[in-house]
């Protein structure tokens, strides 16, 4: 189930309010209403594909009594050791399988080819949705508990709530647990809270249908065209450029406004990322919660910059090459990982700066972005070979389809133009819906519900309406 479908809109969304306000004013307790939460979570999960709540319960499982085994108080060291390495390759191996089992056996099929052997399937193996933020989430619950940054749960319903939360369970924000633990156990509903949220949740949902899907249209089609212009692959990649942002942060908003009007602050995720100065700041602002993860678990127990210069540049490395592994199983995505990384390293060396920072800020932005450009061609790729025919289309570097201007006339249409404006100034620009919704006012709301309702028509119009952040 996705937020921008009618069937999460009109249908679980009213009766999900309905059932939860209907128990605070009742004044049931919080076991009871994180039990409901819980219950819609996984129904929400399940929509699509049943049996995949039992992965997540599994994963659940195997957590939460690591978390209990970790905090008990006559378990030594070594026991505690073990139980956190239970839970990270539980977690890690469960990720492993469902994301690369199937790019595996490409490769053994590959070599058994090249020796003249038929293919083979031992297994087809789907991806779960959203199976990269839930275990990443999860995983963190026992780490924190193990370094003692976390309090244990002592109840599981409360941690399958944690776990299963369906505001931001299949594409994030990635919560840490110490972070709504005392939400979990009480939280304050206020009407301010809830209109702030529905306030955040509107935006989101009409950033994602009256841009990320009109500019994904775009995207789509010079993707799929052989061999466009330059002209032509310079505004599909800005297009999708700009789908992916609008795209992603919109169910960041939507996700962090529905846990407003639950009681839970979800963190930022995030901050103008396109108006970076360099590679290093564009992932401060782009992706919060998971650049904060990996630097917390990975970047730092590695030894951070507090090692030599060449390990600091390895961490480095490893960082973003882990990066690109979580985002799927392809090369292109690992070369994506690698591509930001070169670039990192690069600041690094020159003292944690861009080499162009002695430019105009303009100008830092403008280089940035088109570097994070290139990297977006290969993130959207199919493959290596498509992403190097785009950039040498980019570049003017390839031949031209002669049926290019029919491409041309498909996607420089007065709708999509007005629509691309409108994604590259508000991307552009130092107006942030997490900012504008701290403070609430009759004016911003009137606005933000005048958005939704056009936005809600639009919905009933488009038969274009991906999520993108869903197949990770």
């Amino acid at each position: 189930m996705v937020f921008s479908s009618q069937i999460f809109l009109f249908y679980f969304l009213p009766l999900f309010f309905a059932g939860y306000y209907f128990l605070l004013w009742r004044k049931a307790k919080h076991s009871s209403l994180n039990f409901f939460i819980t219950i819609f979570s996984y129904i929400f999960y399940g929509w699509m594909e049943p049996w995949l709540v039992f992965l997540m319960f599994g994963t659940t499982l195997v957590n939460y009594f690591a978390g209990r085994f970790i905090s008990k108080e006559n378990a030594t060291r070594t026991q505690r050791n073990l139980a956190l390495a239970i839970s990270v390759i539980v977690n890690l191996g469960t990720l492993g399988f469902f994301k690369y089992y199937m790019f595996a056996m490409g490769g053994v099929n590959a070599i058994a080819e090249a020796f003249g052997a038929e293919p083979f399937t031992v297994l087809r193996v789907l991806l779960p949705v959203g199976i990269s933020f839930y275990t990443f989430q999860a995983m963190s619950y026992t780490i924190d508990v193990w370094r003692g940054d976390a309090p244990p749960v002592k109840n599981f319903a409360t941690f399958a709530c944690y776990v299963s939360l369906f505001p931001q369970l299949v594409a994030g924000p990635i919560v840490r647990y110490n972070t709504v633990a005392e939400e979990l156990a009480t939280r304050k509903h206020t009407f301010e809270n809830w209109m702030r949220g529905m306030t955040y949740f509107c935006l989101g949902f009409a950033k994602k249908i009256l841009i990320a899907n009109q500019v994904g249209v775009i995207a789509d089609r010079v993707f799929e065209a052989d061999a466009p212009g330059i002209l032509n692959a310079w505004w599909g990649s800005i297009a999708y450029m700009m789908q992916i942002y609008f795209d992603f942060s919109a169910y960041s908003d939507m996700a962090v406004g529905l846990g407003l009007m639950l009681g839970f602050h979800f963190p930022r995720n995030f901050n103008g990322p396109y108006r970076s100065g360099s590679i290093s700041e564009f992932w401060s602002r782009w992706h919060i919660s998971l650049t904060t993860w990996l630097k917390d678990y990975l970047y730092i127990p590695l030894g951070g910059n507090r090692v030599s210069r060449g390990r600091t540049y390895l961490n480095l490395f490893l960082v973003m090459f882990a990066s690109g592994v979580w985002h799927g199983a392809a090369m292109t995505f690992i070369c994506w990982g690698l591509f930001h990384a070169f670039f990192m390293i690069v600041e690094r060396i020159n003292g944690k700066r861009a080499l162009y920072y002695k430019l105009p800020r303009i100008a830092q932005i403008g280089i940035t972005q088109i570097i994070v450009l290139f990297g977006w061609v290969l993130f959207r790729a199919t493959d290596l070979t498509s992403a190097g025919k785009m950039w040498g289309a980019m570049l003017g570097l390839t031949a031209v389809n002669p049926a290019d201007p029919i491409l041309s006339a498909e996607i420089f249409t007065p709708t999509a133009i007005v629509f691309m404006l409108l994604a590259f100034i508000y991307a552009f620009s130092p107006l942030r819906a997490f900012d504008w919704c701290q403070k609430i006012s009759i004016p911003r709301t009137i606005t933000a519900f005048a958005l939704f309702a056009f936005a809600v028509l639009a919905l009933f119009t488009q038969t274009y309406n991906p999520f993108l952040y869903f197949q990770f």
